[in-house]
């Protein structure tokens, strides 16, 4: 006898079906861009631009949300470290659903070519100080996917269509120059590359590591969150670009230059997201 299902009996396998696939667990993202940066200095900076702001408390971390033009915007801080960093962003995907995730901030400088207050627009974010030994006792600096269980890659890519809006939106934005002991300004232009920017818990100022970093990733900068970040929007498929401007070059004078030019810093940073958004 060929028997049928009824369509309520079919609807309720095929749903724990879906269920069990995974499927129901994708990002539903809404239209909406998540702004993060580490420090209140560079999120107050993206907070002053917003229209119509309104503080939302999740979990005790604040988020404020408003408008940049035409784009809806939440903005926070996500505290120093990669911790506190992935923390921040996986409550702001979770409660606000983020269509994609720009971060501002400042960085030490690894490439000999780039001096304080220049900016890397970060293609590509790795974590500097992370490595496992895997069952085949073969080193790896990668790190494993929570959801699929396999490695991630090394090197987090942003989101292209994000790195080349970046790349074109700052060459109309007017960047800060580096200040100088006499009081004046540096002529020398501001430059921007793309490059690679890593991450660790740790504040680098050291030239034998900074070399070091360079010679082992190629990095032309380093921080504490960008690739905590990078790894959440990455294994949940969110879109994401990490901006960086230099604060110092992480070498033995790096606690005097950052307390020099981080405000610099953390203008020119937010300043090219705050343009990014409106080219959106």
């Amino acid at each position: 006898m060929n028997k049928r299902l009824s369509i309520p009996t079919f609807l309720f396998i095929f749903s724990l079906i879906y269920s069990s696939s995974g499927f129901a667990q994708r990002y539903k993202p809404k239209p909406i861009t998540g702004l993060l940066g580490a420090f209140g200095a560079e999120v107050a900076l993206v907070k002053e631009t917003l229209k119509k702001p309104k503080t939302i408390v999740v979990d005790g971390v604040t988020f404020t949300c408003g408008r940049i033009g035409k784009q809806r915007i939440v903005v926070a801080e996500t505290g120093i470290g990669k911790v506190n960093a992935a923390m921040t962003t996986t409550l702001m995907l979770d409660h606000f659903r983020p269509k994609q995730i720009l971060f501002t901030g400042i960085a030490g400088g690894t490439n000999p070519d780039l001096q304080p207050g220049d900016i890397v627009i970060a293609g590509q974010t790795a974590h500097h100080d992370y490595g496992s030994i895997t069952d085949k006792n073969t080193p790896t600096r990668q790190t494993r996917n929570a959801i699929t269980k396999q490695f991630n890659p090394v090197y987090f890519p942003a989101d292209s269509m994000l790195m080349h809006l970046a790349e074109n939106v700052v060459k109309t934005v007017k960047l800060e120059g580096i200040p100088l002991a006499s009081g004046g300004v540096s002529d020398r232009p501001v430059k921007v590359i793309t490059g690679t920017v890593v991450t660790g818990d740790v504040f680098v100022a050291s030239p034998e590591k900074g070399k070091s970093l360079r010679a082992d990733f190629k990095a032309d900068a380093t921080e504490m969150e960008g690739a905590a970040v990078a790894q959440v929007c990455y294994q949940l498929q969110v879109p994401h670009l990490i901006i960086r401007s230099l604060s110092d070059r992480a070498d033995a004078e790096a606690h005097i230059a950052y307390d020099k030019f981080y405000p610099t810093a953390a203008r020119n940073s937010a300043n090219v997201v705050i343009a990014i958004v409106k080219a959106l």
